[in-house]
């Protein structure tokens, strides 16, 4: 490795993270994670320092060259010498290849781990959390972060292990070289280590500084190149305003990467003059010896090829306190994340729902949305502290039963608690007091597969993934053939528009399945409902967004998903729900009136007054 690579590799080593505050037993928790590849990193130390021994041998070899060719030995010596060094450089190839395989396989091994670990906990979470939390962020513990723990074991362990080799054998071998030049050649190390330190903590600064304007640039194009962003910016005219914005930010990243790039060269030039002043002081000074007779020349050729070998060790172990710190800082922020206690999650003794009739019961029924520090974290939600304040109670004593096979329906005011009822059914939420119960069982007390194979909601947004209409309908029912997807399609009155399309059930439907209409989305949803087959259904708002003609499409598919259902529907629409046979009117979170259409009509009540405004014309 020349001078200037040298600098250049410490310059990288150097401008990680600044270290930043850890929880005192992230050491401990790593070392416990690290336990389950302990085969895998003493193979990797191992040939770490073997690497470090051949990197050692060879300018002690040349050396030996030069002296052979000074005595005038016998060309057989020379060539022999030459056929080692060719010997050691083919072992020196192989042992780094098999450092470079053990590297990734120990690296990709933690990245996979560490992510799967942190992708299935975070399924697991309440819906609470990825209403706050900011998907960036999100995903930057899965991409960022891992690979910064990664870097723990990958680069940071293999860095020790073999700098600390390299130096003690370096070190070694140049003392007994010669004592008085190795001497002399390390006084020039606090000059070596100065520009290391202010160098490195400046080009880290910016690197945090750069890092945090590309993430803010990042997400401007994210929002705005997605579809609802664009169509929002156009339908407001804003596209010059947003250039501008933009020019503004990426203009931010354009002047800190020129000042990177300055501090970078400065720090190279530094380090690059510091070490060839130090290779001028050991040839000259070695030189001097050599000519006195004090010196073989082959020994002033190993002290100059291996004082290159000793700096690059010691400006990395001395700086190898901020590259832990950065991993322990990586390896805190996923452990952050783990360390999340799901709101959500199966009793001990929790057990399966008989198949059969179902009723739901909610049993006087109280709740209050979870505070923030119960279902976040603050650097997802980027702010200082996270809010502790407790929610204020949003349901009141919620107390009604729906019979197997019936349908209910619940109708009130915007933000009036209904959606929240809805959540409670489909366990999104815990209850603070009373219970939601199905078939006579508390739903905490149900396994949650078993719970999610009897409850289905269908929502007003009908969301889809960008993945094809056949993926999107397996989501229910993996398993399902392709005659019971198509049956599903025609009994949701979309067999027609799917046949039509130039890839059927293998067509990609795009974000958020913009590729198809608002009715034919509303109706994918439903046959997703149809394919699950849940013995309980929830409606919410699930024609809210259609036309009369989409509409009743819809319900005439909904009509096919209720059959023989029991149901809990939520609408705006007070015509959708007439033949219901309970409705219950929802204000202030507590149940004001309850009754069939026509009751609650003749009551004269909240219901007559929502009809009235509905149907003034």
């Amino acid at each position: 490795m020349s001078m200037e690579s040298a600098a250049w590799h410490s310059l990288w080593k150097l401008s990680g993270d600044k270290g930043k505050a850890y929880a005192p037993t992230t050491p401990k928790r790593v070392l416990k994670f690290a336990s389950s590849y302990k085969s895998r990193l003493l193979v990797f130390v191992i040939f770490s320092i073997l690497a470090a021994v051949l990197a050692v041998i060879t300018p002690v070899l040349a050396g030996r060259v030069v002296d052979e060719i000074v005595a005038q030995s016998g060309i057989r010596t020379i060539i022999n010498l030459a056929l080692l060094m060719a010997v050691i450089a083919i072992l020196d190839a192989v042992v780094s290849v098999a450092v470079r395989w053990f590297s990734s396989r120990l690296g990709e091994g933690i990245i996979y781990d560490l992510r799967t670990a942190v992708f299935d906990h975070v399924q697991k979470m309440p819906v609470a959390f990825f209403s706050r939390t900011r998907t960036g962020a999100l995903v930057s513990r899965l991409n960022n972060d891992v690979i910064g723990a990664q870097s723990a074991f990958a680069g940071t362990l293999s860095g020790l292990v073999s700098n600390t080799v390299a130096l003690v054998l370096t070190a070694g071998v140049m003392f007994t070289t010669s004592w008085q030049v190795t001497l002399i050649a390390l006084v020039l190390l606090p000059i070596f280590l100065l520009p290391a330190r202010h160098f490195g903590k400046s080009v880290a600064l910016l690197r945090r500084e750069s890092a945090e304007l590309n993430a803010t640039m990042g997400n401007q194009m994210t929002e705005r190149f997605s579809a609802p962003g664009a169509t929002l910016i156009k339908l407001f005219g804003r596209p010059k305003d947003e250039s501008e914005q933009f020019a503004l930010r990426a203009g931010k990243v354009r002047d800190i990467g020129v000042k990177m790039a300055m501090r970078q060269f400065y720090f190279v030039a530094a380090l690059t003059l510091v070490a060839a002043l130090a290779l001028a002081l050991v040839y000259g000074l070695g030189g001097m010896y050599a000519v006195r007779g004090d010196l073989a020349a082959g020994d002033v050729v190993v002290l100059g090829m291996l004082l290159t070998r000793l700096y690059t060790p010691l400006t990395a172990l001395a700086n190898a306190r901020v590259e832990i710190t950065s991993a322990l800082v990586s390896f805190d922020r996923v452990f952050e994340v783990l360390d999340l206690q799901p709101l959500i999650a199966d009793a001990p003794d929790a057990r399966r729902l008989e198949v059969g009739a179902v009723p739901v019961k909610f049993n006087h029924v109280n709740f209050s949305y979870p505070s923030a520090d119960k279902v976040s974290l603050a650097s997802l939600e980027e702010v200082a502290v996270l809010d502790t304040r407790g929610g204020e109670e949003v349901l009141h004593d919620i107390d009604f039963e729906i019979p197997a096979g019936q349908t209910y329906a619940l109708v009130g005011s915007s933000g009036a608690g209904k959606s929240t009822i809805a959540s409670l059914l489909a366990r999104l939420y815990d209850v603070d007091s009373g219970s939601v119960e199905l078939a006579g069982e508390d739903i905490r007390q149900l396994k949650l597969d078993s719970l999610r194979s009897t409850v289905s909601m269908v929502t007003q947004d009908g969301h889809l993934f960008h993945e094809s209409i056949r993926s999107n309908l397996a989501l229910a029912r993996p398993e399902a053939t392709e005659e019971q997807i198509w049956e599903a399609l025609e009994r949701a009155r979309l067999k027609p528009v799917i046949a039509a399309l130039p890839d059927g059930l293998d067509t990609v439907v795009g974000e958020r399945g913009y590729r198809l209409s608002g009715g034919e989305r509303q109706r994918m949803t439903i046959a997703r409902l149809l394919l699950a087959a849940p013995q309980v259904v929830i409606l919410d708002e699930a024609t809210a967004a259609l036309d009369s003609s989409n509409e009743a499409a819809v319900q005439a598919a909904l009509g096919e998903a209720l059959e023989n259902r029991t149901a809990l529907i939520i609408a705006h629409r007070l015509s959708t729900i007439r033949s219901a046979d309970q409705i219950l009117v929802v204000e202030g979170g507590r149940i004001l009136e309850r009754g069939t259409h026509s009751e609650l009509l003749a009551l004269g009540g909240r219901y007559s007054e929502l009809h009235e405004t509905q149907f003034a014309q």
